[in-house]
């Protein structure tokens, strides 16, 4: 694997300015776009795959973030009623979604390792049927031990929600159109979270509490059978492309020349072709290379549950799960977990006091009003895909062009700008709204500020993630879930008895200037983080060789 003293894992040549870059293209070349990382030849190369047949799997993806999705969440508008009837505080009930949580974020060490060894189209599956079964089970828990039970199972057989899909997403679409689908994923994990809620206070009027679980289910169950026959294996073992590197700067006395001596080398000696390019790109990439045909799979291989040679793999277990922990070590990929957890901390915060908020004095809303302010929170949402996922793309096209062509990773993390005002200000009217007894629709469009920047704030760190460290993303994902989910669980431990001892007021006080703290954050990561990454080759590059070693690299 040859690579270039200079290069930094992240930083790429993604737009062609001067039509030099010897290497695939997109829309067939007709673009300045370049295609990172560069499809192998074969048509079953989930890079390859026709727009259809993409679309297909993103909405089978998106059909798994729904419905487990709605499952994590549905119980946000009915505490209250739930607490009331099996005789459990709400504080108990936050506590249990606390541990929910916790093992949604350390579950991925387990299954992480088995999707990229054996295949995540079973994983998925077996996601989905479990979180079904587990559904059927919550409405029959009637003691705190039992929800704790509960809660802890569903964390660990949800933990695919939360770091699989993004790396799924990154199989299939290219560098300049990630933000976009992780943009979608961000969209059906943070609406999905809100959708629930508003959906679960009228099937409590109208049903009881116990078929807003059991609907849950069924959701679970018709996922699965979707999934089961549509959804395809996206593990495709190709040599990792490290990075398109951008070219060298010359004088411009010497570009002509440059360019001249490229395309005499690239017909003699077709790795001299690529100079740019560190890693095999497939023999389309080349040119005088020999044609090879492949054969397209069946659609029973499609859907296969286990592939053949993902059981004659070596084990390499041990090793994905040490990996997400040692790299702990890499201030970047600790940087999106502490961001990721920090957004995930406010909807956490969010939904643990809409229902104790709305439900009292002088609101008095029931169950079904509860889950319909959530309607607010679905539109903030859609604002927050739409900000970070087509508009970041075109952020980061822009400001490439601006750089001759080079995108860094840290291009995106100015989105973040929008976060530093409506964060704060979305808790200050929240909190300090619920204690001074405002209009009810103050509070609303509070929970719509803080869902917009819940969405933009799901997608930029697992995108900045996986722009870093495309070819360890995998296993850098496992790590960034861990930091978040981890936060996570302490905030929902403590949520409830910080709120009723401190008030709404001082509460969100405190809240609120943290996380103009927290998210001012990104300045020091706009102005380092390319020499965090550049410190960490020699440790990225042992990583990559381990992966590829071990053929695990997707």
């Amino acid at each position: 694997m040859e690579v270039s003293p200079d290069f930094i894992p992240g930083t790429v040549h993604l737009v062609d300015l001067a039509g030099t870059v010897h290497a695939l293209h997109a829309n067939g070349g007709k673009r300045d776009i370049v295609l990172v990382p560069a499809p192998s030849a074969h048509p079953d190369d989930p890079l390859n795959w026709s727009p259809r047949r993409k679309l297909l799997y993103l909405a089978c993806l998106c059909t798994y973030i729904l419905s487990v999705g709605i499952a994590t969440a549905a119980i946000y508008s009915v505490l209250v009623p739930i607490s009331i009837d099996i005789d459990l505080s709400v504080g108990d009930l936050n506590t249990g979604t606390g541990y929910m949580f916790l093992f949604l974020g350390w579950g991925c060490l387990f299954w992480q390792p088995l999707a990229q060894q054996y295949g995540k189209r079973p994983i998925y599956l077996i996601s989905c049927l479990a979180t079904m079964a587990i559904m059927i089970w919550a409405p029959y828990t009637t003691t705190n031990g039992q929800w704790i039970a509960n809660k802890i199972l569903q964390g660990f057989f949800s933990a695919p929600i939360e770091s699989l899909c993004e790396v799924s997403i990154s199989d299939v679409y290219f560098t300049h159109e990630r933000g976009t689908y992780i943009g979608v994923y961000a969209l059906f994990l943070a609406g999905s979270n809100f959708f629930a809620p508003l959906i679960s206070g009228f099937i409590n009027d109208g049903q009881g509490w116990q078929w807003v679980l059991y609907w849950c289910a069924i959701f679970c169950g018709g996922a699965f059978v979707i999934l089961f026959f549509f959804m395809e294996e996206t593990n495709y073992h190709r040599a990792p492309i490290l990075a398109i590197e951008p070219d060298e700067a010359l004088p411009e006395d010497q570009e002509s020349e440059s360019a001249e001596s490229n395309l005499e080398t690239s017909t003699t000696d077709p790795e001299k072709k690529m100079p740019a390019v560190r890693g095999d790109t497939g023999p389309d990439t080349r040119q005088g290379s020999v044609h090879v045909s492949y054969q397209k799979k069946t659609f029973l291989q499609k859907m296969a549950l286990l592939r053949k040679e993902d059981l004659q793999k070596k084990n390499q277990m041990k090793g994905m799960v040490l990996r997400p922990l040692i790299f702990l070590t890499f201030p970047v990929i600790v940087f999106c977990g502490f961001m990721y957890g920090a957004i995930a901390c406010y909807f956490a915060v969010l939904n643990g006091t809409a229902s104790l908020i709305l439900s009292a004095p002088p609101y008095n809303f029931s169950s079904s009003m509860v889950g319909l302010s959530y309607l607010s929170c679905l539109i903030g949402t859609f604002l927050g895909f739409f900000v970070a996922g087509p508009v970041g793309d075109r952020f980061i096209l822009w400001k490439a062009r601006r750089n001759n062509g080079i995108m860094e990773p840290e291009h995106r993390l100015w989105l973040y700008s929008i976060l530093l005002v409506l964060t704060p200000g979305g808790l200050l009217i929240w909190g300090l709204g619920a204690a001074h007894h405002v209009h009810w629709f103050g509070l609303i469009f509070a929970m719509g500020m803080l869902a917009t920047c819940i969405a933009v704030g799901v997608q930029l760190p697992v995108s900045y993630c996986i722009d870093s460290y495309k070819s360890i993303s995998g296993d850098a994902m496992v790590t960034v879930i861990l930091v978040r989910n981890t936060m996570v669980f302490a905030v929902n431990y403590g949520i409830t008895p910080w709120v009723t001892n401190m008030g709404y007021q001082n509460a969100f006080l405190v809240c609120a200037f943290v996380a103009l703290a927290q998210i001012s954050l990104y300045f020091v990561f706009i102005k380092w983080g390319r020499g965090f990454r550049k410190a960490s080759v020699s440790r990225y590059l042992k990583y990559v060789r381990q992966i590829e070693d071990n053929g695990l690299a997707h």
